[in-house]
């Protein structure tokens, strides 16, 4: 147990964090109390004529981006590399290609400016947005409930406190984001397939077409959309898909973007009933910045009398605002139990990397780092 009586560490301020965990390479600086000085993304559209995500394209559009990125941000915010006080970086889960050049890069600062690197768990960072200040109604205390719902997770999970959190229930097979991504390459509508989904939907009739709801009103708080994206493929030609009229397209995406929609509610609906009253609900990643999505949750939490929060766009989508602020988060908790801060420079990233395993670090190091040979 920590001595009581010792002075708490000092905070350091501000953070640098990197984010790299998949096709956004993202730079920021925030400080312990979540102002943020300076932030950078920069989306890669070198994976647009693949229709998806390439992991080598990826790692190496972060090798050459990186750099000048941190130099941009530093700049924005008005300062030098010594004016720092730490550095952290994604550290899984994600594309271990992309993880491995922001963690490199991050830790190559921190042993150069002899500051503390803080390895984030990416999921973490999404789970924590919501308390950065200004954005939920008393700034989300815990515990709450969150729907993570991007190209590569969906899931809902009750935060309970920094470090500790309970997954409720996930996807079986597609990712809510993976089934927009594919349902709009079958209509002909590029990469990325959300924003050009919802945009063609407003269009469309959300009742033209019938299509099913997997796990709807079963117990539990899973998720599938594999049987959603093939009952839209099966809606299609099965010659050209250009014989699609615009307006048969844009009932098709509006009734599949429809369909999604009332998945994701019915599921909260049994979320609720695994946890005890949450604080708050919020929802958390890319697919979260779909209109027609934030206002059927906007009108769940009022149904249910919760405040509903949900960050700016911006911060939606993969960020590196959310990363240094989850560290924030992580060296706040571990002060309050008179902790040091982490010493990760010799964490290795992580394709996979369990939430389940948070807790470690609100207790001792060790136990929180990854074994050399892992």
């Amino acid at each position: 147990m920590p001595d009581a009586t010792q002075t708490p560490p000092e905070m350091p301020t501000p953070v640098m964090a990197i984010e790299s965990s998949c096709d956004d390479t993202a730079c920021a600086i925030v400080t312990t109390d979540g102002r943020i000085l300076a932030e950078t993304t920069l989306s890669q559209s070198g994976h647009v004529p693949f229709g998806g995500v390439v992991p080598e394209i990826a790692a190496r559009a972060h090798l050459s981006a990186l750099p000048a990125l941190v130099r941009d941000t530093l700049a924005a915010a008005n300062l030098q590399p010594h004016d720092l006080g730490a550095i952290a970086a994604s550290c899984g889960p994600g594309l271990i290609g992309g993880l491995i050049v922001g963690a490199n890069m991050g830790k190559g600062m921190a042993i150069a400016l002899d500051r503390p690197f803080i390895a984030v768990n990416h999921i973490e960072a999404h789970a924590l947005t919501a308390r950065l200040p200004g954005i939920a109604p008393n700034g989300a205390p815990f515990p709450y409930l969150l729907l993570l719902v991007s190209g590569g997770h969906c899931q809902c999970i009750a935060v309970e406190g920094v470090g500790h959190y309970r997954r409720l229930g996930g996807t079986i097979d597609d990712a809510a984001g993976e089934a927009f991504d594919k349902v709009a390459k079958m209509l002909g509508l590029g990469w990325p397939g959300g924003p050009a989904v919802e945009q063609l939907a407003r269009e469309g009739d959300p009742h033209a077409v019938a299509l099913p709801r997997p796990l709807m009103g079963r117990a539990g708080c899973d998720f599938s959309f594999s049987g959603l994206k093939t009952a839209v493929a099966q809606k299609l030609p099965t010659e050209v898909r250009t014989a699609l009229s615009r307006q048969q397209a844009a009932d098709l995406a509006a009734s599949f973007q429809q369909a999604v929609s009332d998945i994701v509610i019915d599921r909260l609906g049994h979320a609720l009933e695994m946890m005890e009253r949450p604080t708050t609900l919020v929802v958390a990643g890319g697919v979260a910045a779909n209109g027609v999505l934030r206002a059927r949750l906007r009108e769940f939490a009022s149904t249910h009398d919760l405040p509903f929060a949900a960050p700016p766009l911006r911060l939606c989508t993969d960020n590196a605002v959310m990363v240094a602020w989850a560290a924030i988060e992580t060296m706040h908790a571990r002060r309050d139990l008179g902790l040091p801060i982490p010493d990760d420079i010799a964490m290795r990233p992580r394709p996979r990397w369990p939430l389940s395993e948070m807790a470690a670090r609100m207790t001792v190091d060790d136990t929180a780092r990854i074994p050399a040979g892992a």
